[in-house]
């Protein structure tokens, strides 16, 4: 697990760091532009984030993207409510957060490790509900936008193919991350149980008369807890497809497909420089025309 965890935590800041400070992986990767939003004039992978960009858009003095607000309201709770001028959903901002978490720091001192953790909990929804809902209220509100699609994709996976109306993708991502889900706790459980056995049989106060010796079950408490760390990564690589996708689709969203394709071939002379001043004869070739 800790070699997982050595893996996945630079990816995992990479994309916290990178789709939430700007939102699109690259603004101009299509030539033609398909958002009129005055905020998104700058290209995002050469200014990832500015703390000044960010705080001159919360007091309203210009706009910012919606990548700047997300990655910004991360860290400065309700941030997105305030550019977008929800003030009055603050009090339950604050009171949702702050509220349920210092409930779940009582009850811990208190003892009560349960009920701390189920306040715990309730602080993370009410973080996770403060930041979509910055996402929904953003604005302008032009349809498709990259930002939102790639943003809602990593709030709740499927949700940006559900924005982008590509519905038909959603048993593919989450067949992969559920299943992935599945493998993971049965390869979890398995791993559990031979680490339990092996500990078992190199234990010298218990009696070790098991059919299973400590070398086999060393072995396979070895393989279920590589396979345990696959369907891990099989999660992750389910989830950050998904963002991916909803992000490049978000783009591609207005491409127009017509059916009236049409190819015409002609006949046609291609003089070139001084020909005729020289005498010399044009060049004949055939012309190949292409309507789309």
């Amino acid at each position: 697990m800790k070699r997982l965890l050595r893996i996945l935590l630079p990816l995992l800041l990479a994309l916290v760091a990178g789709i939430p400070a700007h939102a699109q992986f690259k603004e101009e990767a299509f030539s033609q532009s398909y958002n009129d939003d005055p905020a998104d004039s700058k290209d995002s992978v050469d200014v990832l984030f500015s703390f000044k960009d960010f705080f001159g858009g919360i007091s309203h003095k210009h706009d910012i993207k919606i990548g700047v607000m997300f990655a910004g309201s991360t860290v400065f709770l309700g941030s997105s409510q305030i550019y977008n001028r929800d003030y009055w959903k603050l009090p339950l901002v604050y009171g949702g957060i702050l509220g349920t978490a210092g409930m779940g720091v009582y009850q811990n001192m208190q003892g009560n490790h349960d009920a701390a953790k189920w306040w715990f909990v309730g602080a993370g929804a009410a973080y996770w509900a403060t930041l979509m809902d910055g996402v929904i209220s953003y604005r302008p509100n032009d349809y498709p936008h990259h930002g939102k699609a790639t943003l809602y994709a990593v709030l709740v996976p499927g949700l940006g193919q559900i924005y982008n109306h590509e519905t038909w993708k959603l048993p593919l991502y989450w067949g992969i991350m559920a299943g992935g889900a599945h493998f993971y706790f049965l390869n979890r459980t398995n791993y559990l149980r031979f680490q339990r056995i092996y500990r078992e049989m190199t234990d010298d106060d218990a009696s070790n008369d098991g059919p299973i010796s400590a070398e086999r079950a060393l072995y396979y408490r070895n393989l279920y807890r590589r396979y345990r760390d696959y369907s891990l990564l099989t999660i992750f690589a389910g989830y950050l497809l998904q963002v991916i996708d909803a992000n490049v689709f978000s783009y591609m969203h207005d491409f127009s497909v017509s059916d009236d394709l049409a190819i015409k071939v002609s006949p046609t002379v291609m003089p070139t420089g001084a020909t005729y001043a020289l005498g010399q004869s044009p060049a004949f070739g055939m012309h190949f025309g292409l309507t789309f």
